[in-house]
């Protein structure tokens, strides 16, 4: 009996320890996005960008892996949700916004105010308790401003037109606009998968290449974008908002 116990207590505790393992892995996700900030901070985007594409890469993957060690089961103290939520805002707002602000895409006098609206705007939808609809579709800008940054850097538009970008994406946040997630939609779901792989190689070799990446990968990068975008639009055409 008394060994029965014993060998059950190290397995609980074995347990315990792959589950705290997996919200360190999400934790490292806070990591990245001080190494993000500090390149920012040195408009070493090229940078930058690795850092969030790896905070990006940890994000899809400490999912199924909270899944896979029921860490919600083993480690109750522990909110894994709060702490995604943390790490996210991190990553896809807070450190996006200041390099939005710091790039220089935008006029001077406008750089500071579009900052503040992009992390209050991102704020309010992280707390949002229907910010997805039921067949999984995102309902409104879903605060992916490390993207929106992405693009601004690739593209460096004229900031007038930045200025618009930037505005029409926080107004967005607040519009019942279905945006897709590209993995949990079952619409169309393989080929939404391989684009999102492709854009993620594509992205990779714009990091790569300083953000220079040349024509042709600039321009997969923008179809694929579109592509995204008119998901939503199409979704909206052919279905009731759940």
């Amino acid at each position: 009996m008394t060994g029965s116990r014993s060998s059950e207590d190290v397995l609980a505790r074995a347990r315990q320890c792959s589950a705290f393992a997996v919200h360190v892995v999400t934790a490292c996700g806070a990591a990245l996005a001080l190494l993000a900030l500090m390149a920012a901070a040195e408009r070493a985007w090229s940078t930058m960008f690795f850092w969030l594409g790896l905070a990006l890469a940890i994000d899809g993957l400490d999912g199924p892996l909270a899944r896979r060690f029921e860490v919600a089961a083993a480690l109750p103290r522990w909110s894994g949700d709060t702490l995604d939520l943390i790490v996210d805002f991190a990553t896809y707002v807070f450190v996006p916004a200041f390099a939005i602000a710091h790039s220089g895409a935008l006029p001077q006098m406008l750089a500071a105010p579009a900052g503040v609206a992009i992390v209050v705007t991102g704020a309010i939808y992280f707390a949002d308790r229907r910010m997805k609809t039921a067949d999984h579709y995102f309902r409104g800008f879903p605060a992916l401003w490390n993207v929106a940054a992405f693009y601004l850097v690739l593209l460096m538009p004229p900031p007038a037109l930045a200025s618009i970008f930037v505005a029409a994406l926080a107004i967005l946040t607040f519009v019942p606009f279905p945006f897709i997630h590209p993995l949990r939609v079952a619409r169309w779901r393989p080929l939404n998968i391989a684009l999102l792989a492709a854009w993620g190689a594509l992205a990779l070799i714009a990091v790569a290449r300083d953000m220079a990446p040349g024509p042709w990968v600039t321009g997969a990068l923008c179809a694929i974008g579109l592509y995204m975008i008119a998901a939503g639009l199409f979704r909206c055409l052919t279905a009731a908002d759940a």
